[in-house]
């Protein structure tokens, strides 16, 4: 079965009734968790962005703090991964790619002042350089003005 492209969907969404149109989001919210998950912040929290990232940097000095505890580097290699997923994810719904960078910056210097010996796992240690690599493109994409505010910071997770 084809998939309708975007502009026919935006354009049939034009044409149904707000009545059946809020039918069709609860619909789709409750079809998979990620679209509830999107379509609720789209609703209750896209409107301050930055409040947002305060939430999502809560969750990863949470799932940091959990991390610490752990001794088995396979573990905390998985429990990395999980994080970046969430990030991943968060980023997505954000959009802004400012913010994006702020929060992998956030997630290499928690990684970095954690404690985890990451150094001892050559795992960890391509994730951390593949999350750096993110941050320079997304730098690279902002305005001059921005670049070096956030140049500033990468340089000292170099």
């Amino acid at each position: 079965m084809k998939s309708a492209s975007l502009s026919e969907l935006k354009k049939e969404l034009q044409e149904i009734p707000q009545k059946e149109l809020i039918e069709l989001c609860v619909a789709l919210a409750k079809y998979k968790k990620d679209n509830k998950e999107f379509l609720g912040y789209l609703l209750f929290e896209a409107h301050d962005k930055n409040a947002f990232v305060k939430e999502v940097k809560a969750e990863i000095d949470e799932q940091m703090t959990l991390l610490q505890t752990q001794s088995n580097l396979y573990f905390v290699k998985k429990g990395l991964r999980k994080t970046l997923r969430i990030i991943t994810k968060y980023n997505k719904y954000i959009n802004d790619k400012a913010l994006s960078a702020d929060l992998l910056i956030y997630f290499c210097s928690k990684l970095k002042r954690s404690g985890i010996p990451y150094h001892k796992s050559q795992l960890i240690v391509n994730m951390y350089e593949q999350q750096l690599k993110k941050i320079n493109v997304l730098i690279n994409s902002l305005h001059e003005d921005l670049q070096q505010d956030y140049i500033n910071d990468l340089e000292k997770l170099s």
